[in-house]
């Protein structure tokens, strides 16, 4: 049977259409649904098998990155979202949605002090080139499993990470340990959190 994904739209949200046709192509059935409406009826996330948050602005990246469609999501969701995240459903974060689910504390540690974030980039400046990427063979990652080597574009201004200051080496061996650094900067040189490419 194939998996049915939530997709959010909504407020500065975008690309949620391209999105919806991927899961599509990949074989599952997907359906966008307006963030208002999953507000306004949070037991609708029990019908789906996973749930995407698409790029873009979120609510213009007001008071940072993704923060104020984490705290709309917490807040106007509730228990059904870490229900949700506690019956291990897949949840893609693209962009702004990965920013969100960092904000949101569900990564990397759901349920334990917050850790890991990203922040201005080096020259407080946009982003806008592609990349080179390695996907680590490791990971436990659901949406790289088969990828190698690949490039991507990357545009954004908050997309440097940072950890907790002192925690660096300890929080870089959990993910490690844990299969939870899926890519890489091949350019990069010795493993440290500037060489992370997403969690």
């Amino acid at each position: 049977m194939k998996p049915t994904f939530l997709v959010i739209s909504g407020d500065g949200i975008n690309c949620e259409k391209e999105t919806a046709q991927a899961f599509q192509k990949a074989g599952a059935f997907s359906k966008i649904v307006h963030i208002h409406e999953l507000l306004s009826r949070p037991e609708i996330l029990r019908k789906y098998q996973g749930m995407v948050l698409p790029g873009g602005f979120s609510f213009g990246d007001e008071l940072g990155s993704g923060q104020v469609l984490a705290v709309k999501l917490k807040y106007g969701l509730g228990k059904e979202l870490y229900r949700f995240v506690d019956s291990r459903k897949p949840i893609l974060g693209i962009c702004n949605g990965f920013q969100t689910l960092l904000k949101l504390g569900l990564l990397p540690f759901p349920k334990e002090e917050r850790c890991f974030g990203l922040t201005l980039n080096d020259g407080g400046y946009f982003t806008n080139q592609w990349v080179d990427l390695k996907a680590e063979k490791k990971s436990v990652c659901k949406w790289t499993k088969g990828l190698e080597n690949f490039e991507l574009p990357i545009r954004n201004s908050e997309g440097r990470p940072f950890i907790k200051k002192g925690k660096e080496k300890e929080i870089l061996k959990k993910l490690q340990e844990g299969g939870q650094i899926p890519l890489y900067y091949k350019s990069s040189g010795d493993l440290n959190h500037e060489k992370i490419a997403g969690i």
